[in-house]
């Protein structure tokens, strides 16, 4: 049989990048980029070029498992049928006996599957599910820009004008490459000419190709946005005529921030106010600027607060909607048919946490789901209520929620636990059934980037069928038809076709198409003089939705909790501030460690801390060392850099060892949650904990 080329979109991470998958004898060959694709013009990350290896391991999943008879005695094979029959029966007994609220649903950070699982979630009557990221990753950024603009803004990578400067703050798209915002799409504007400005206590590949470096303390990023703020105001740096005629609040804005000075945010943010001042006027004067904000910004207790400082300077200096700068989304495709609609209201009242934090779970959240550490604490103690199953579609809470010796325990507890994912993993490990999941060649599906903008639309062509593995949307509507659920009578196809009415095209004709791409219209708010998606028509500096909340309207600093600052104490026997969550090239967060041409190129966890630190413990680079926080201690490999912050300790997180013994596949060694923290206090407004800024030390081996 000969080769085929199948054209579709690699989602090997959140995704993007155009690809071409040969098939051989019904095998995934080879995967190159498409050089037709507006986004990604060819090119690819090392992760998507491992695709067939990926694909094709032999320790794939690919027949769903069932625990023997106690929870020690290993697998046992068993047909889809049997396993969807006897979790639908499980699941309804639950349901039964403690109400649909006792069943939770996960999953990993976005993918195909994301918004099915929220639709699999309502239809199934419990309002709580939950993505470890959600308060901690984009969804904060996405709830302020709809507070601030009226809606999601994204850098203007690939239209005709070029920015001229990009603000990279908490962000490391030459290696993260997240929604969207492509690697080689930053990679190209910084070798063009663009002037960069990097805000982040490591000096990354990004930073690097970048004319200015902020080094600032983790967990202060408010404090150095409320200071450039000060500093454009002051000296007169912002667009007069855009805050005059689409802005509100400005006035107040300006009295909130006049003693925010840059000799106040230095002693903050250990970050120079010289090079505050420098940083403030480079952004405002270099014209059209993107902002390119980064999940840095959000891992902290001031989450609400320190999105909302950074919002403000778009406004300010008017880079919103123009070409070459932060751009409104076009949202062209329909919203995703989640069945918002079949909640019951008195179960919604029921979401874990939706009391407290309001933009998490509470009616004007943007995507409602639970608290975390509240759904946790009611899978252990049962607290409010008891949470007694849990379905995982394609998560590792394991390695990728705080806390994991108390995430541990609390899947320990549960009665029903069922895990989809391509391997055997921590998580897996501890379920009572384990399903296969289909790979993303194994996937059908549609997908609009930049991811909430919608400015284009991808088709997700399916290009093989590999074993007994199935799409995680698929899992889903089985369970649901069994179950007898809303929307159980729809198919996929059903839902797709449904998002792409707005285009006027089905699914199939969207593959014939690859991608529809229509032109940019800038400066949507000026159309007909209708302004912004706003209760003001415009952009809230002081932001009345959060005052009607509830919130503070106007940004500030808090002091993270845990630092030199609020626990003099405590840093005396843990002086270095901890840094977590570094994306490598090579693996997805806790994924590809079985792969072993991308272990090959980082076959250890490393940590990154300065020589000035390194001397004084006689560790150099390539040592085993041991960091430790309040909450415990792992092992990694020590990198001695300047770049990073003096006095700051940067670890990778998702760390797992496929080779060692099942179950706990090394989850002890070198994973950075054993480090992290989800106790309170948390943000109030999304109930956000501090995975930035903690106190560590360190140790030689």
């Amino acid at each position: 049989m000969p080769a085929k080329i199948v054209k579709s979109v690699c989602r090997i991470c959140h995704g993007g990048c155009g690809v071409l998958i040969t098939v051989e004898d019904g095998k995934i060959t080879r995967v190159t980029g498409d050089p037709d694709s507006p986004m990604s013009k060819g090119w690819m990350c090392v992760k998507g070029l491992s695709t067939p290896e990926i694909a094709n391991h032999p320790d794939r999943l690919h027949t769903p498992l069932r625990r023997k008879q106690g929870k020690s005695k290993g697998w046992e094979a068993i047909s889809w049928s049997d396993a969807l029959d006897e979790i639908s029966s499980r699941v309804a007994e639950i349901q039964q006996e403690t109400g649909p609220e006792s069943i939770a649903l996960g999953q990993g950070t976005g993918r195909h599957h994301y918004l099915h699982t929220v639709r699999f979630a309502n239809a199934l009557g419990t309002p709580n599910w939950y993505e470890p990221g959600l308060a901690q990753c984009f969804i904060p950024r996405i709830s302020v820009s709809n507070l601030t603009y009226g809606n999601f803004v994204v850098g203007d990578y690939y239209g005709k004008v070029k920015p001229k400067c990009i603000l990279f703050w908490g962000h490391n798209p030459l290696v993260s490459s997240a929604d969207g915002e492509l690697a080689i799409a930053a990679k190209r504007c910084l070798d063009a000419g663009t002037v960069g400005i990097a805000i982040d206590p490591r000096r990354s590949e990004t930073a690097k190709k970048c004319k200015l470096w902020l080094p600032l303390r983790p967990g202060t990023d408010a404090a150095l946005a409320l200071a450039m703020i000060h500093i454009i105001i002051r000296d007169n740096l912002y667009d007069k005529e855009f805050v005059e005629q689409w802005t509100t609040g400005f006035t107040e804005l300006a009295a909130a921030v006049q003693d925010c000075t840059p000799e106040w945010a230095e002693k903050t943010t250990w970050v120079a106010s010289e090079k505050i001042i420098a940083a403030a006027h480079l952004y405002a004067t270099s014209k059209p600027a993107i902002l390119d904000w980064g999940l840095g910004i959000e891992q902290n207790t001031n989450c609400l607060q320190t999105v909302r400082a950074i919002a403000c300077l778009r406004a300010l200096t008017g880079n919103i909607d123009v070409p070459g700068g932060d751009i409104l989304g076009m949202n062209i495709l329909n919203s995703y048919p989640t069945l918002a609609h079949t909640l019951p209201k008195g179960v919604r009242k029921k979401r874990l946490g939706a009391d407290k934090f309001k933009l998490l779970g509470g009616w004007r959240a943007f995507m409602p789901s639970a608290h975390i550490p509240t759904l946790l604490q009611a899978m252990q103690y049962g607290k409010p209520y008891p949470i007694k199953g849990l379905l995982v579609f394609g998560g590792n809470p394991m390695t990728t929620v705080a806390n994991s010796r108390q995430v541990h325990a609390a899947l320990k507890s549960l009665d029903l636990l069922v895990v989809t994912d391509l391997f055997m993993t921590p998580t897996a490990a501890m379920a009572d059934y384990v399903l296969p999941a289909a790979f993303w060649p194994e996937v059908e599906q549609v997908i609009g980037y930049p991811l909430v903008a919608e400015n284009m639309v991808f088709a997700q062509q399916k290009a093989v069928q590999y074993k007994e593995c199935r799409q995680d949307e698929w899992i889903m509507d089985e369970l649901s038809k069994r179950l007898g659920l809303p929307g159980s009578d729809e198919s996929l196809r059903d839902v797709i076709n449904q998002r792409l009415e707005r285009l006027g095209v089905n699914y199939d004709q969207l593959l014939d198409k690859g991608v529809i791409y229509p032109e940019h219209t800038y400066y949507k708010y000026r159309i007909n003089n209708k302004g912004f998606r706003t209760r003001s028509k415009k952009i809230e500096l002081y932001s009345s939705a959060l005052a009607r909340l509830g919130y503070d309207p106007l940004p500030s600093y808090k002091e993270p909790p845990e630092s030199p600052a609020s626990c003099p104490d405590l840093a005396r026997t843990y002086p270095y501030i901890l840094t977590t969550g570094a994306r490598r090239r090579e693996f997805f967060h806790s994924e590809q460690r079985q792969i072993k041409s991308l272990r090959k190129l980082r076959p250890h966890p490393q940590a990154e801390l300065h020589p000035d630190q390194a001397l004084g413990h006689g560790i150099q680079t390539g040592d085993w060392i041991r960091i430790s926080s309040p909450r415990g201690s792992i092992r990694m490999k020590a990198i001695v850099t300047e770049n990073i912050r003096s006095g700051v300790v940067n670890i990778e997180h998702g760390w797992w060892f496929p080779e060692k013994d099942e179950p706990e596949f090394g989850i002890w060694d070198s994973n950075a949650n054993l480090l992290t923290s989800n106790a309170p206090p948390y943000d109030p407004a999304f109930g956000t904990y501090q995975l930035r800024g903690l106190l560590c030390t360190v140790t030689k081996e």
